[in-house]
């Protein structure tokens, strides 16, 4: 019978391999195969004559790099911008979630939740088209609104001084439901009972917050966090590519496109993967050290 038994368990666990094989088979091929286009970045790349033939110059490319004023911008830009989302990506979920959960109607609870979790299912070219609509210094309902209040037109997407701040918001405002879902999640996850123990100990709404609520979700902000920090040179691609225009490169230009022109337009094939495998490199080393801290400061371990 444990003969049987242990075959059983090793035909089980092979379908299960075979299952994902497909899985790993694609992910070798989209994933790893193109890493050996990394070779690009200390080479003088040509494309007639390969990634194996192109002369190699080591770090030049690295040199060249970091002494383009272009690129000191876009990875200001990008940290700045990318900083102001993971940081209002946390708080405004665990905020809202928050409130959410005071709410005793589950119905009325469930339509909003509806509500504020469509938007991440719009995808960012429909929803620059509904920003530009909304914040059109024409004809944009926001500055109609303004207009009502007596001020000026403001020119949301062609002004240096707005522009990352409508990157910022309109990222929250369009993904904050997803995250508002997470926390409403792990709020269900708290034994009820240590209400009911601190109601009768006579703490109120505001000191079970603090020493019940908020304790009971660290784990998952802490997650939460620690997954966001890997993304602080990843600013937005899809987002501010379909909003951009060269006249708010100044503080809109990101790493992310500042390489789509250079690679692809441009051509500089050498010092856009340059440019790439440092933005992996740097987000690598941040991720494990996010993940030590975490463990470190709250005992959290993903695996």
């Amino acid at each position: 019978m444990k003969e049987r038994a242990g075959l059983r368990q090793k035909y089980n666990t092979g379908t299960l391999q075979i299952m994902l094989l497909p899985a790993v088979v694609l992910i070798f091929i989209y994933s790893y195969v193109p890493m050996f286009g990394l070779l690009m970045a200390f080479q003088d790349y040509l494309p007639a004559l390969g990634v194996f033939r192109s002369p190699w110059v080591g770090l030049q490319n690295f040199k060249i790099l970091f002494s383009m004023l272009e690129f000191i911008r876009g990875l200001r830009n990008t940290v700045f911008i990318a900083g102001c989302k993971i940081v209002l990506g946390i708080v405004v979920p665990v905020v809202f979630a928050l409130l959410l959960n005071e709410v005793r109607n589950r119905l009325v609870q469930r339509g909003i939740q509806t509500l504020i979790y469509l938007p991440h299912f719009i995808s960012w070219i429909l929803f620059a088209g509904i920003l530009r609509d909304m914040l059109s210094p024409s004809t944009g309902i926001v500055n109609a609104a303004l207009a009502r209040l007596g001020s000026e037109p403001v020119f949301f997407l062609g002004s240096n001084a707005t522009f990352p701040w409508v990157i910022i918001f309109s990222d929250i405002w369009k993904e904050f439901g997803y995250g508002t879902i997470i926390y409403l999640a792990a709020l269900t996850g708290i034994d009820p009972t240590l209400y009911e123990v601190a109601y009768v100990d006579g703490a109120n709404r505001w000191k079970q917050l603090l020493h019940i609520t908020l304790p009971g979700i660290t784990p998952i902000i802490v997650l939460m966090t620690t997954l966001s920090v890997g993304n602080i040179f990843n600013a937005g691609f899809d987002q501010i590519f379909n909003l951009y225009a060269p006249v708010v490169y100044e503080t809109g230009d990101i790493l992310d496109t500042l390489l789509y022109r250079m690679g692809l337009i441009n051509m500089r094939f050498s010092i856009s993967a340059a440019a790439g495998m440092m933005k992996s490199v740097v987000s690598l080393v941040l991720i494990l050290l996010s993940y030590r801290i975490a463990y470190k400061t709250t005992g959290y371990r993903v695996l």
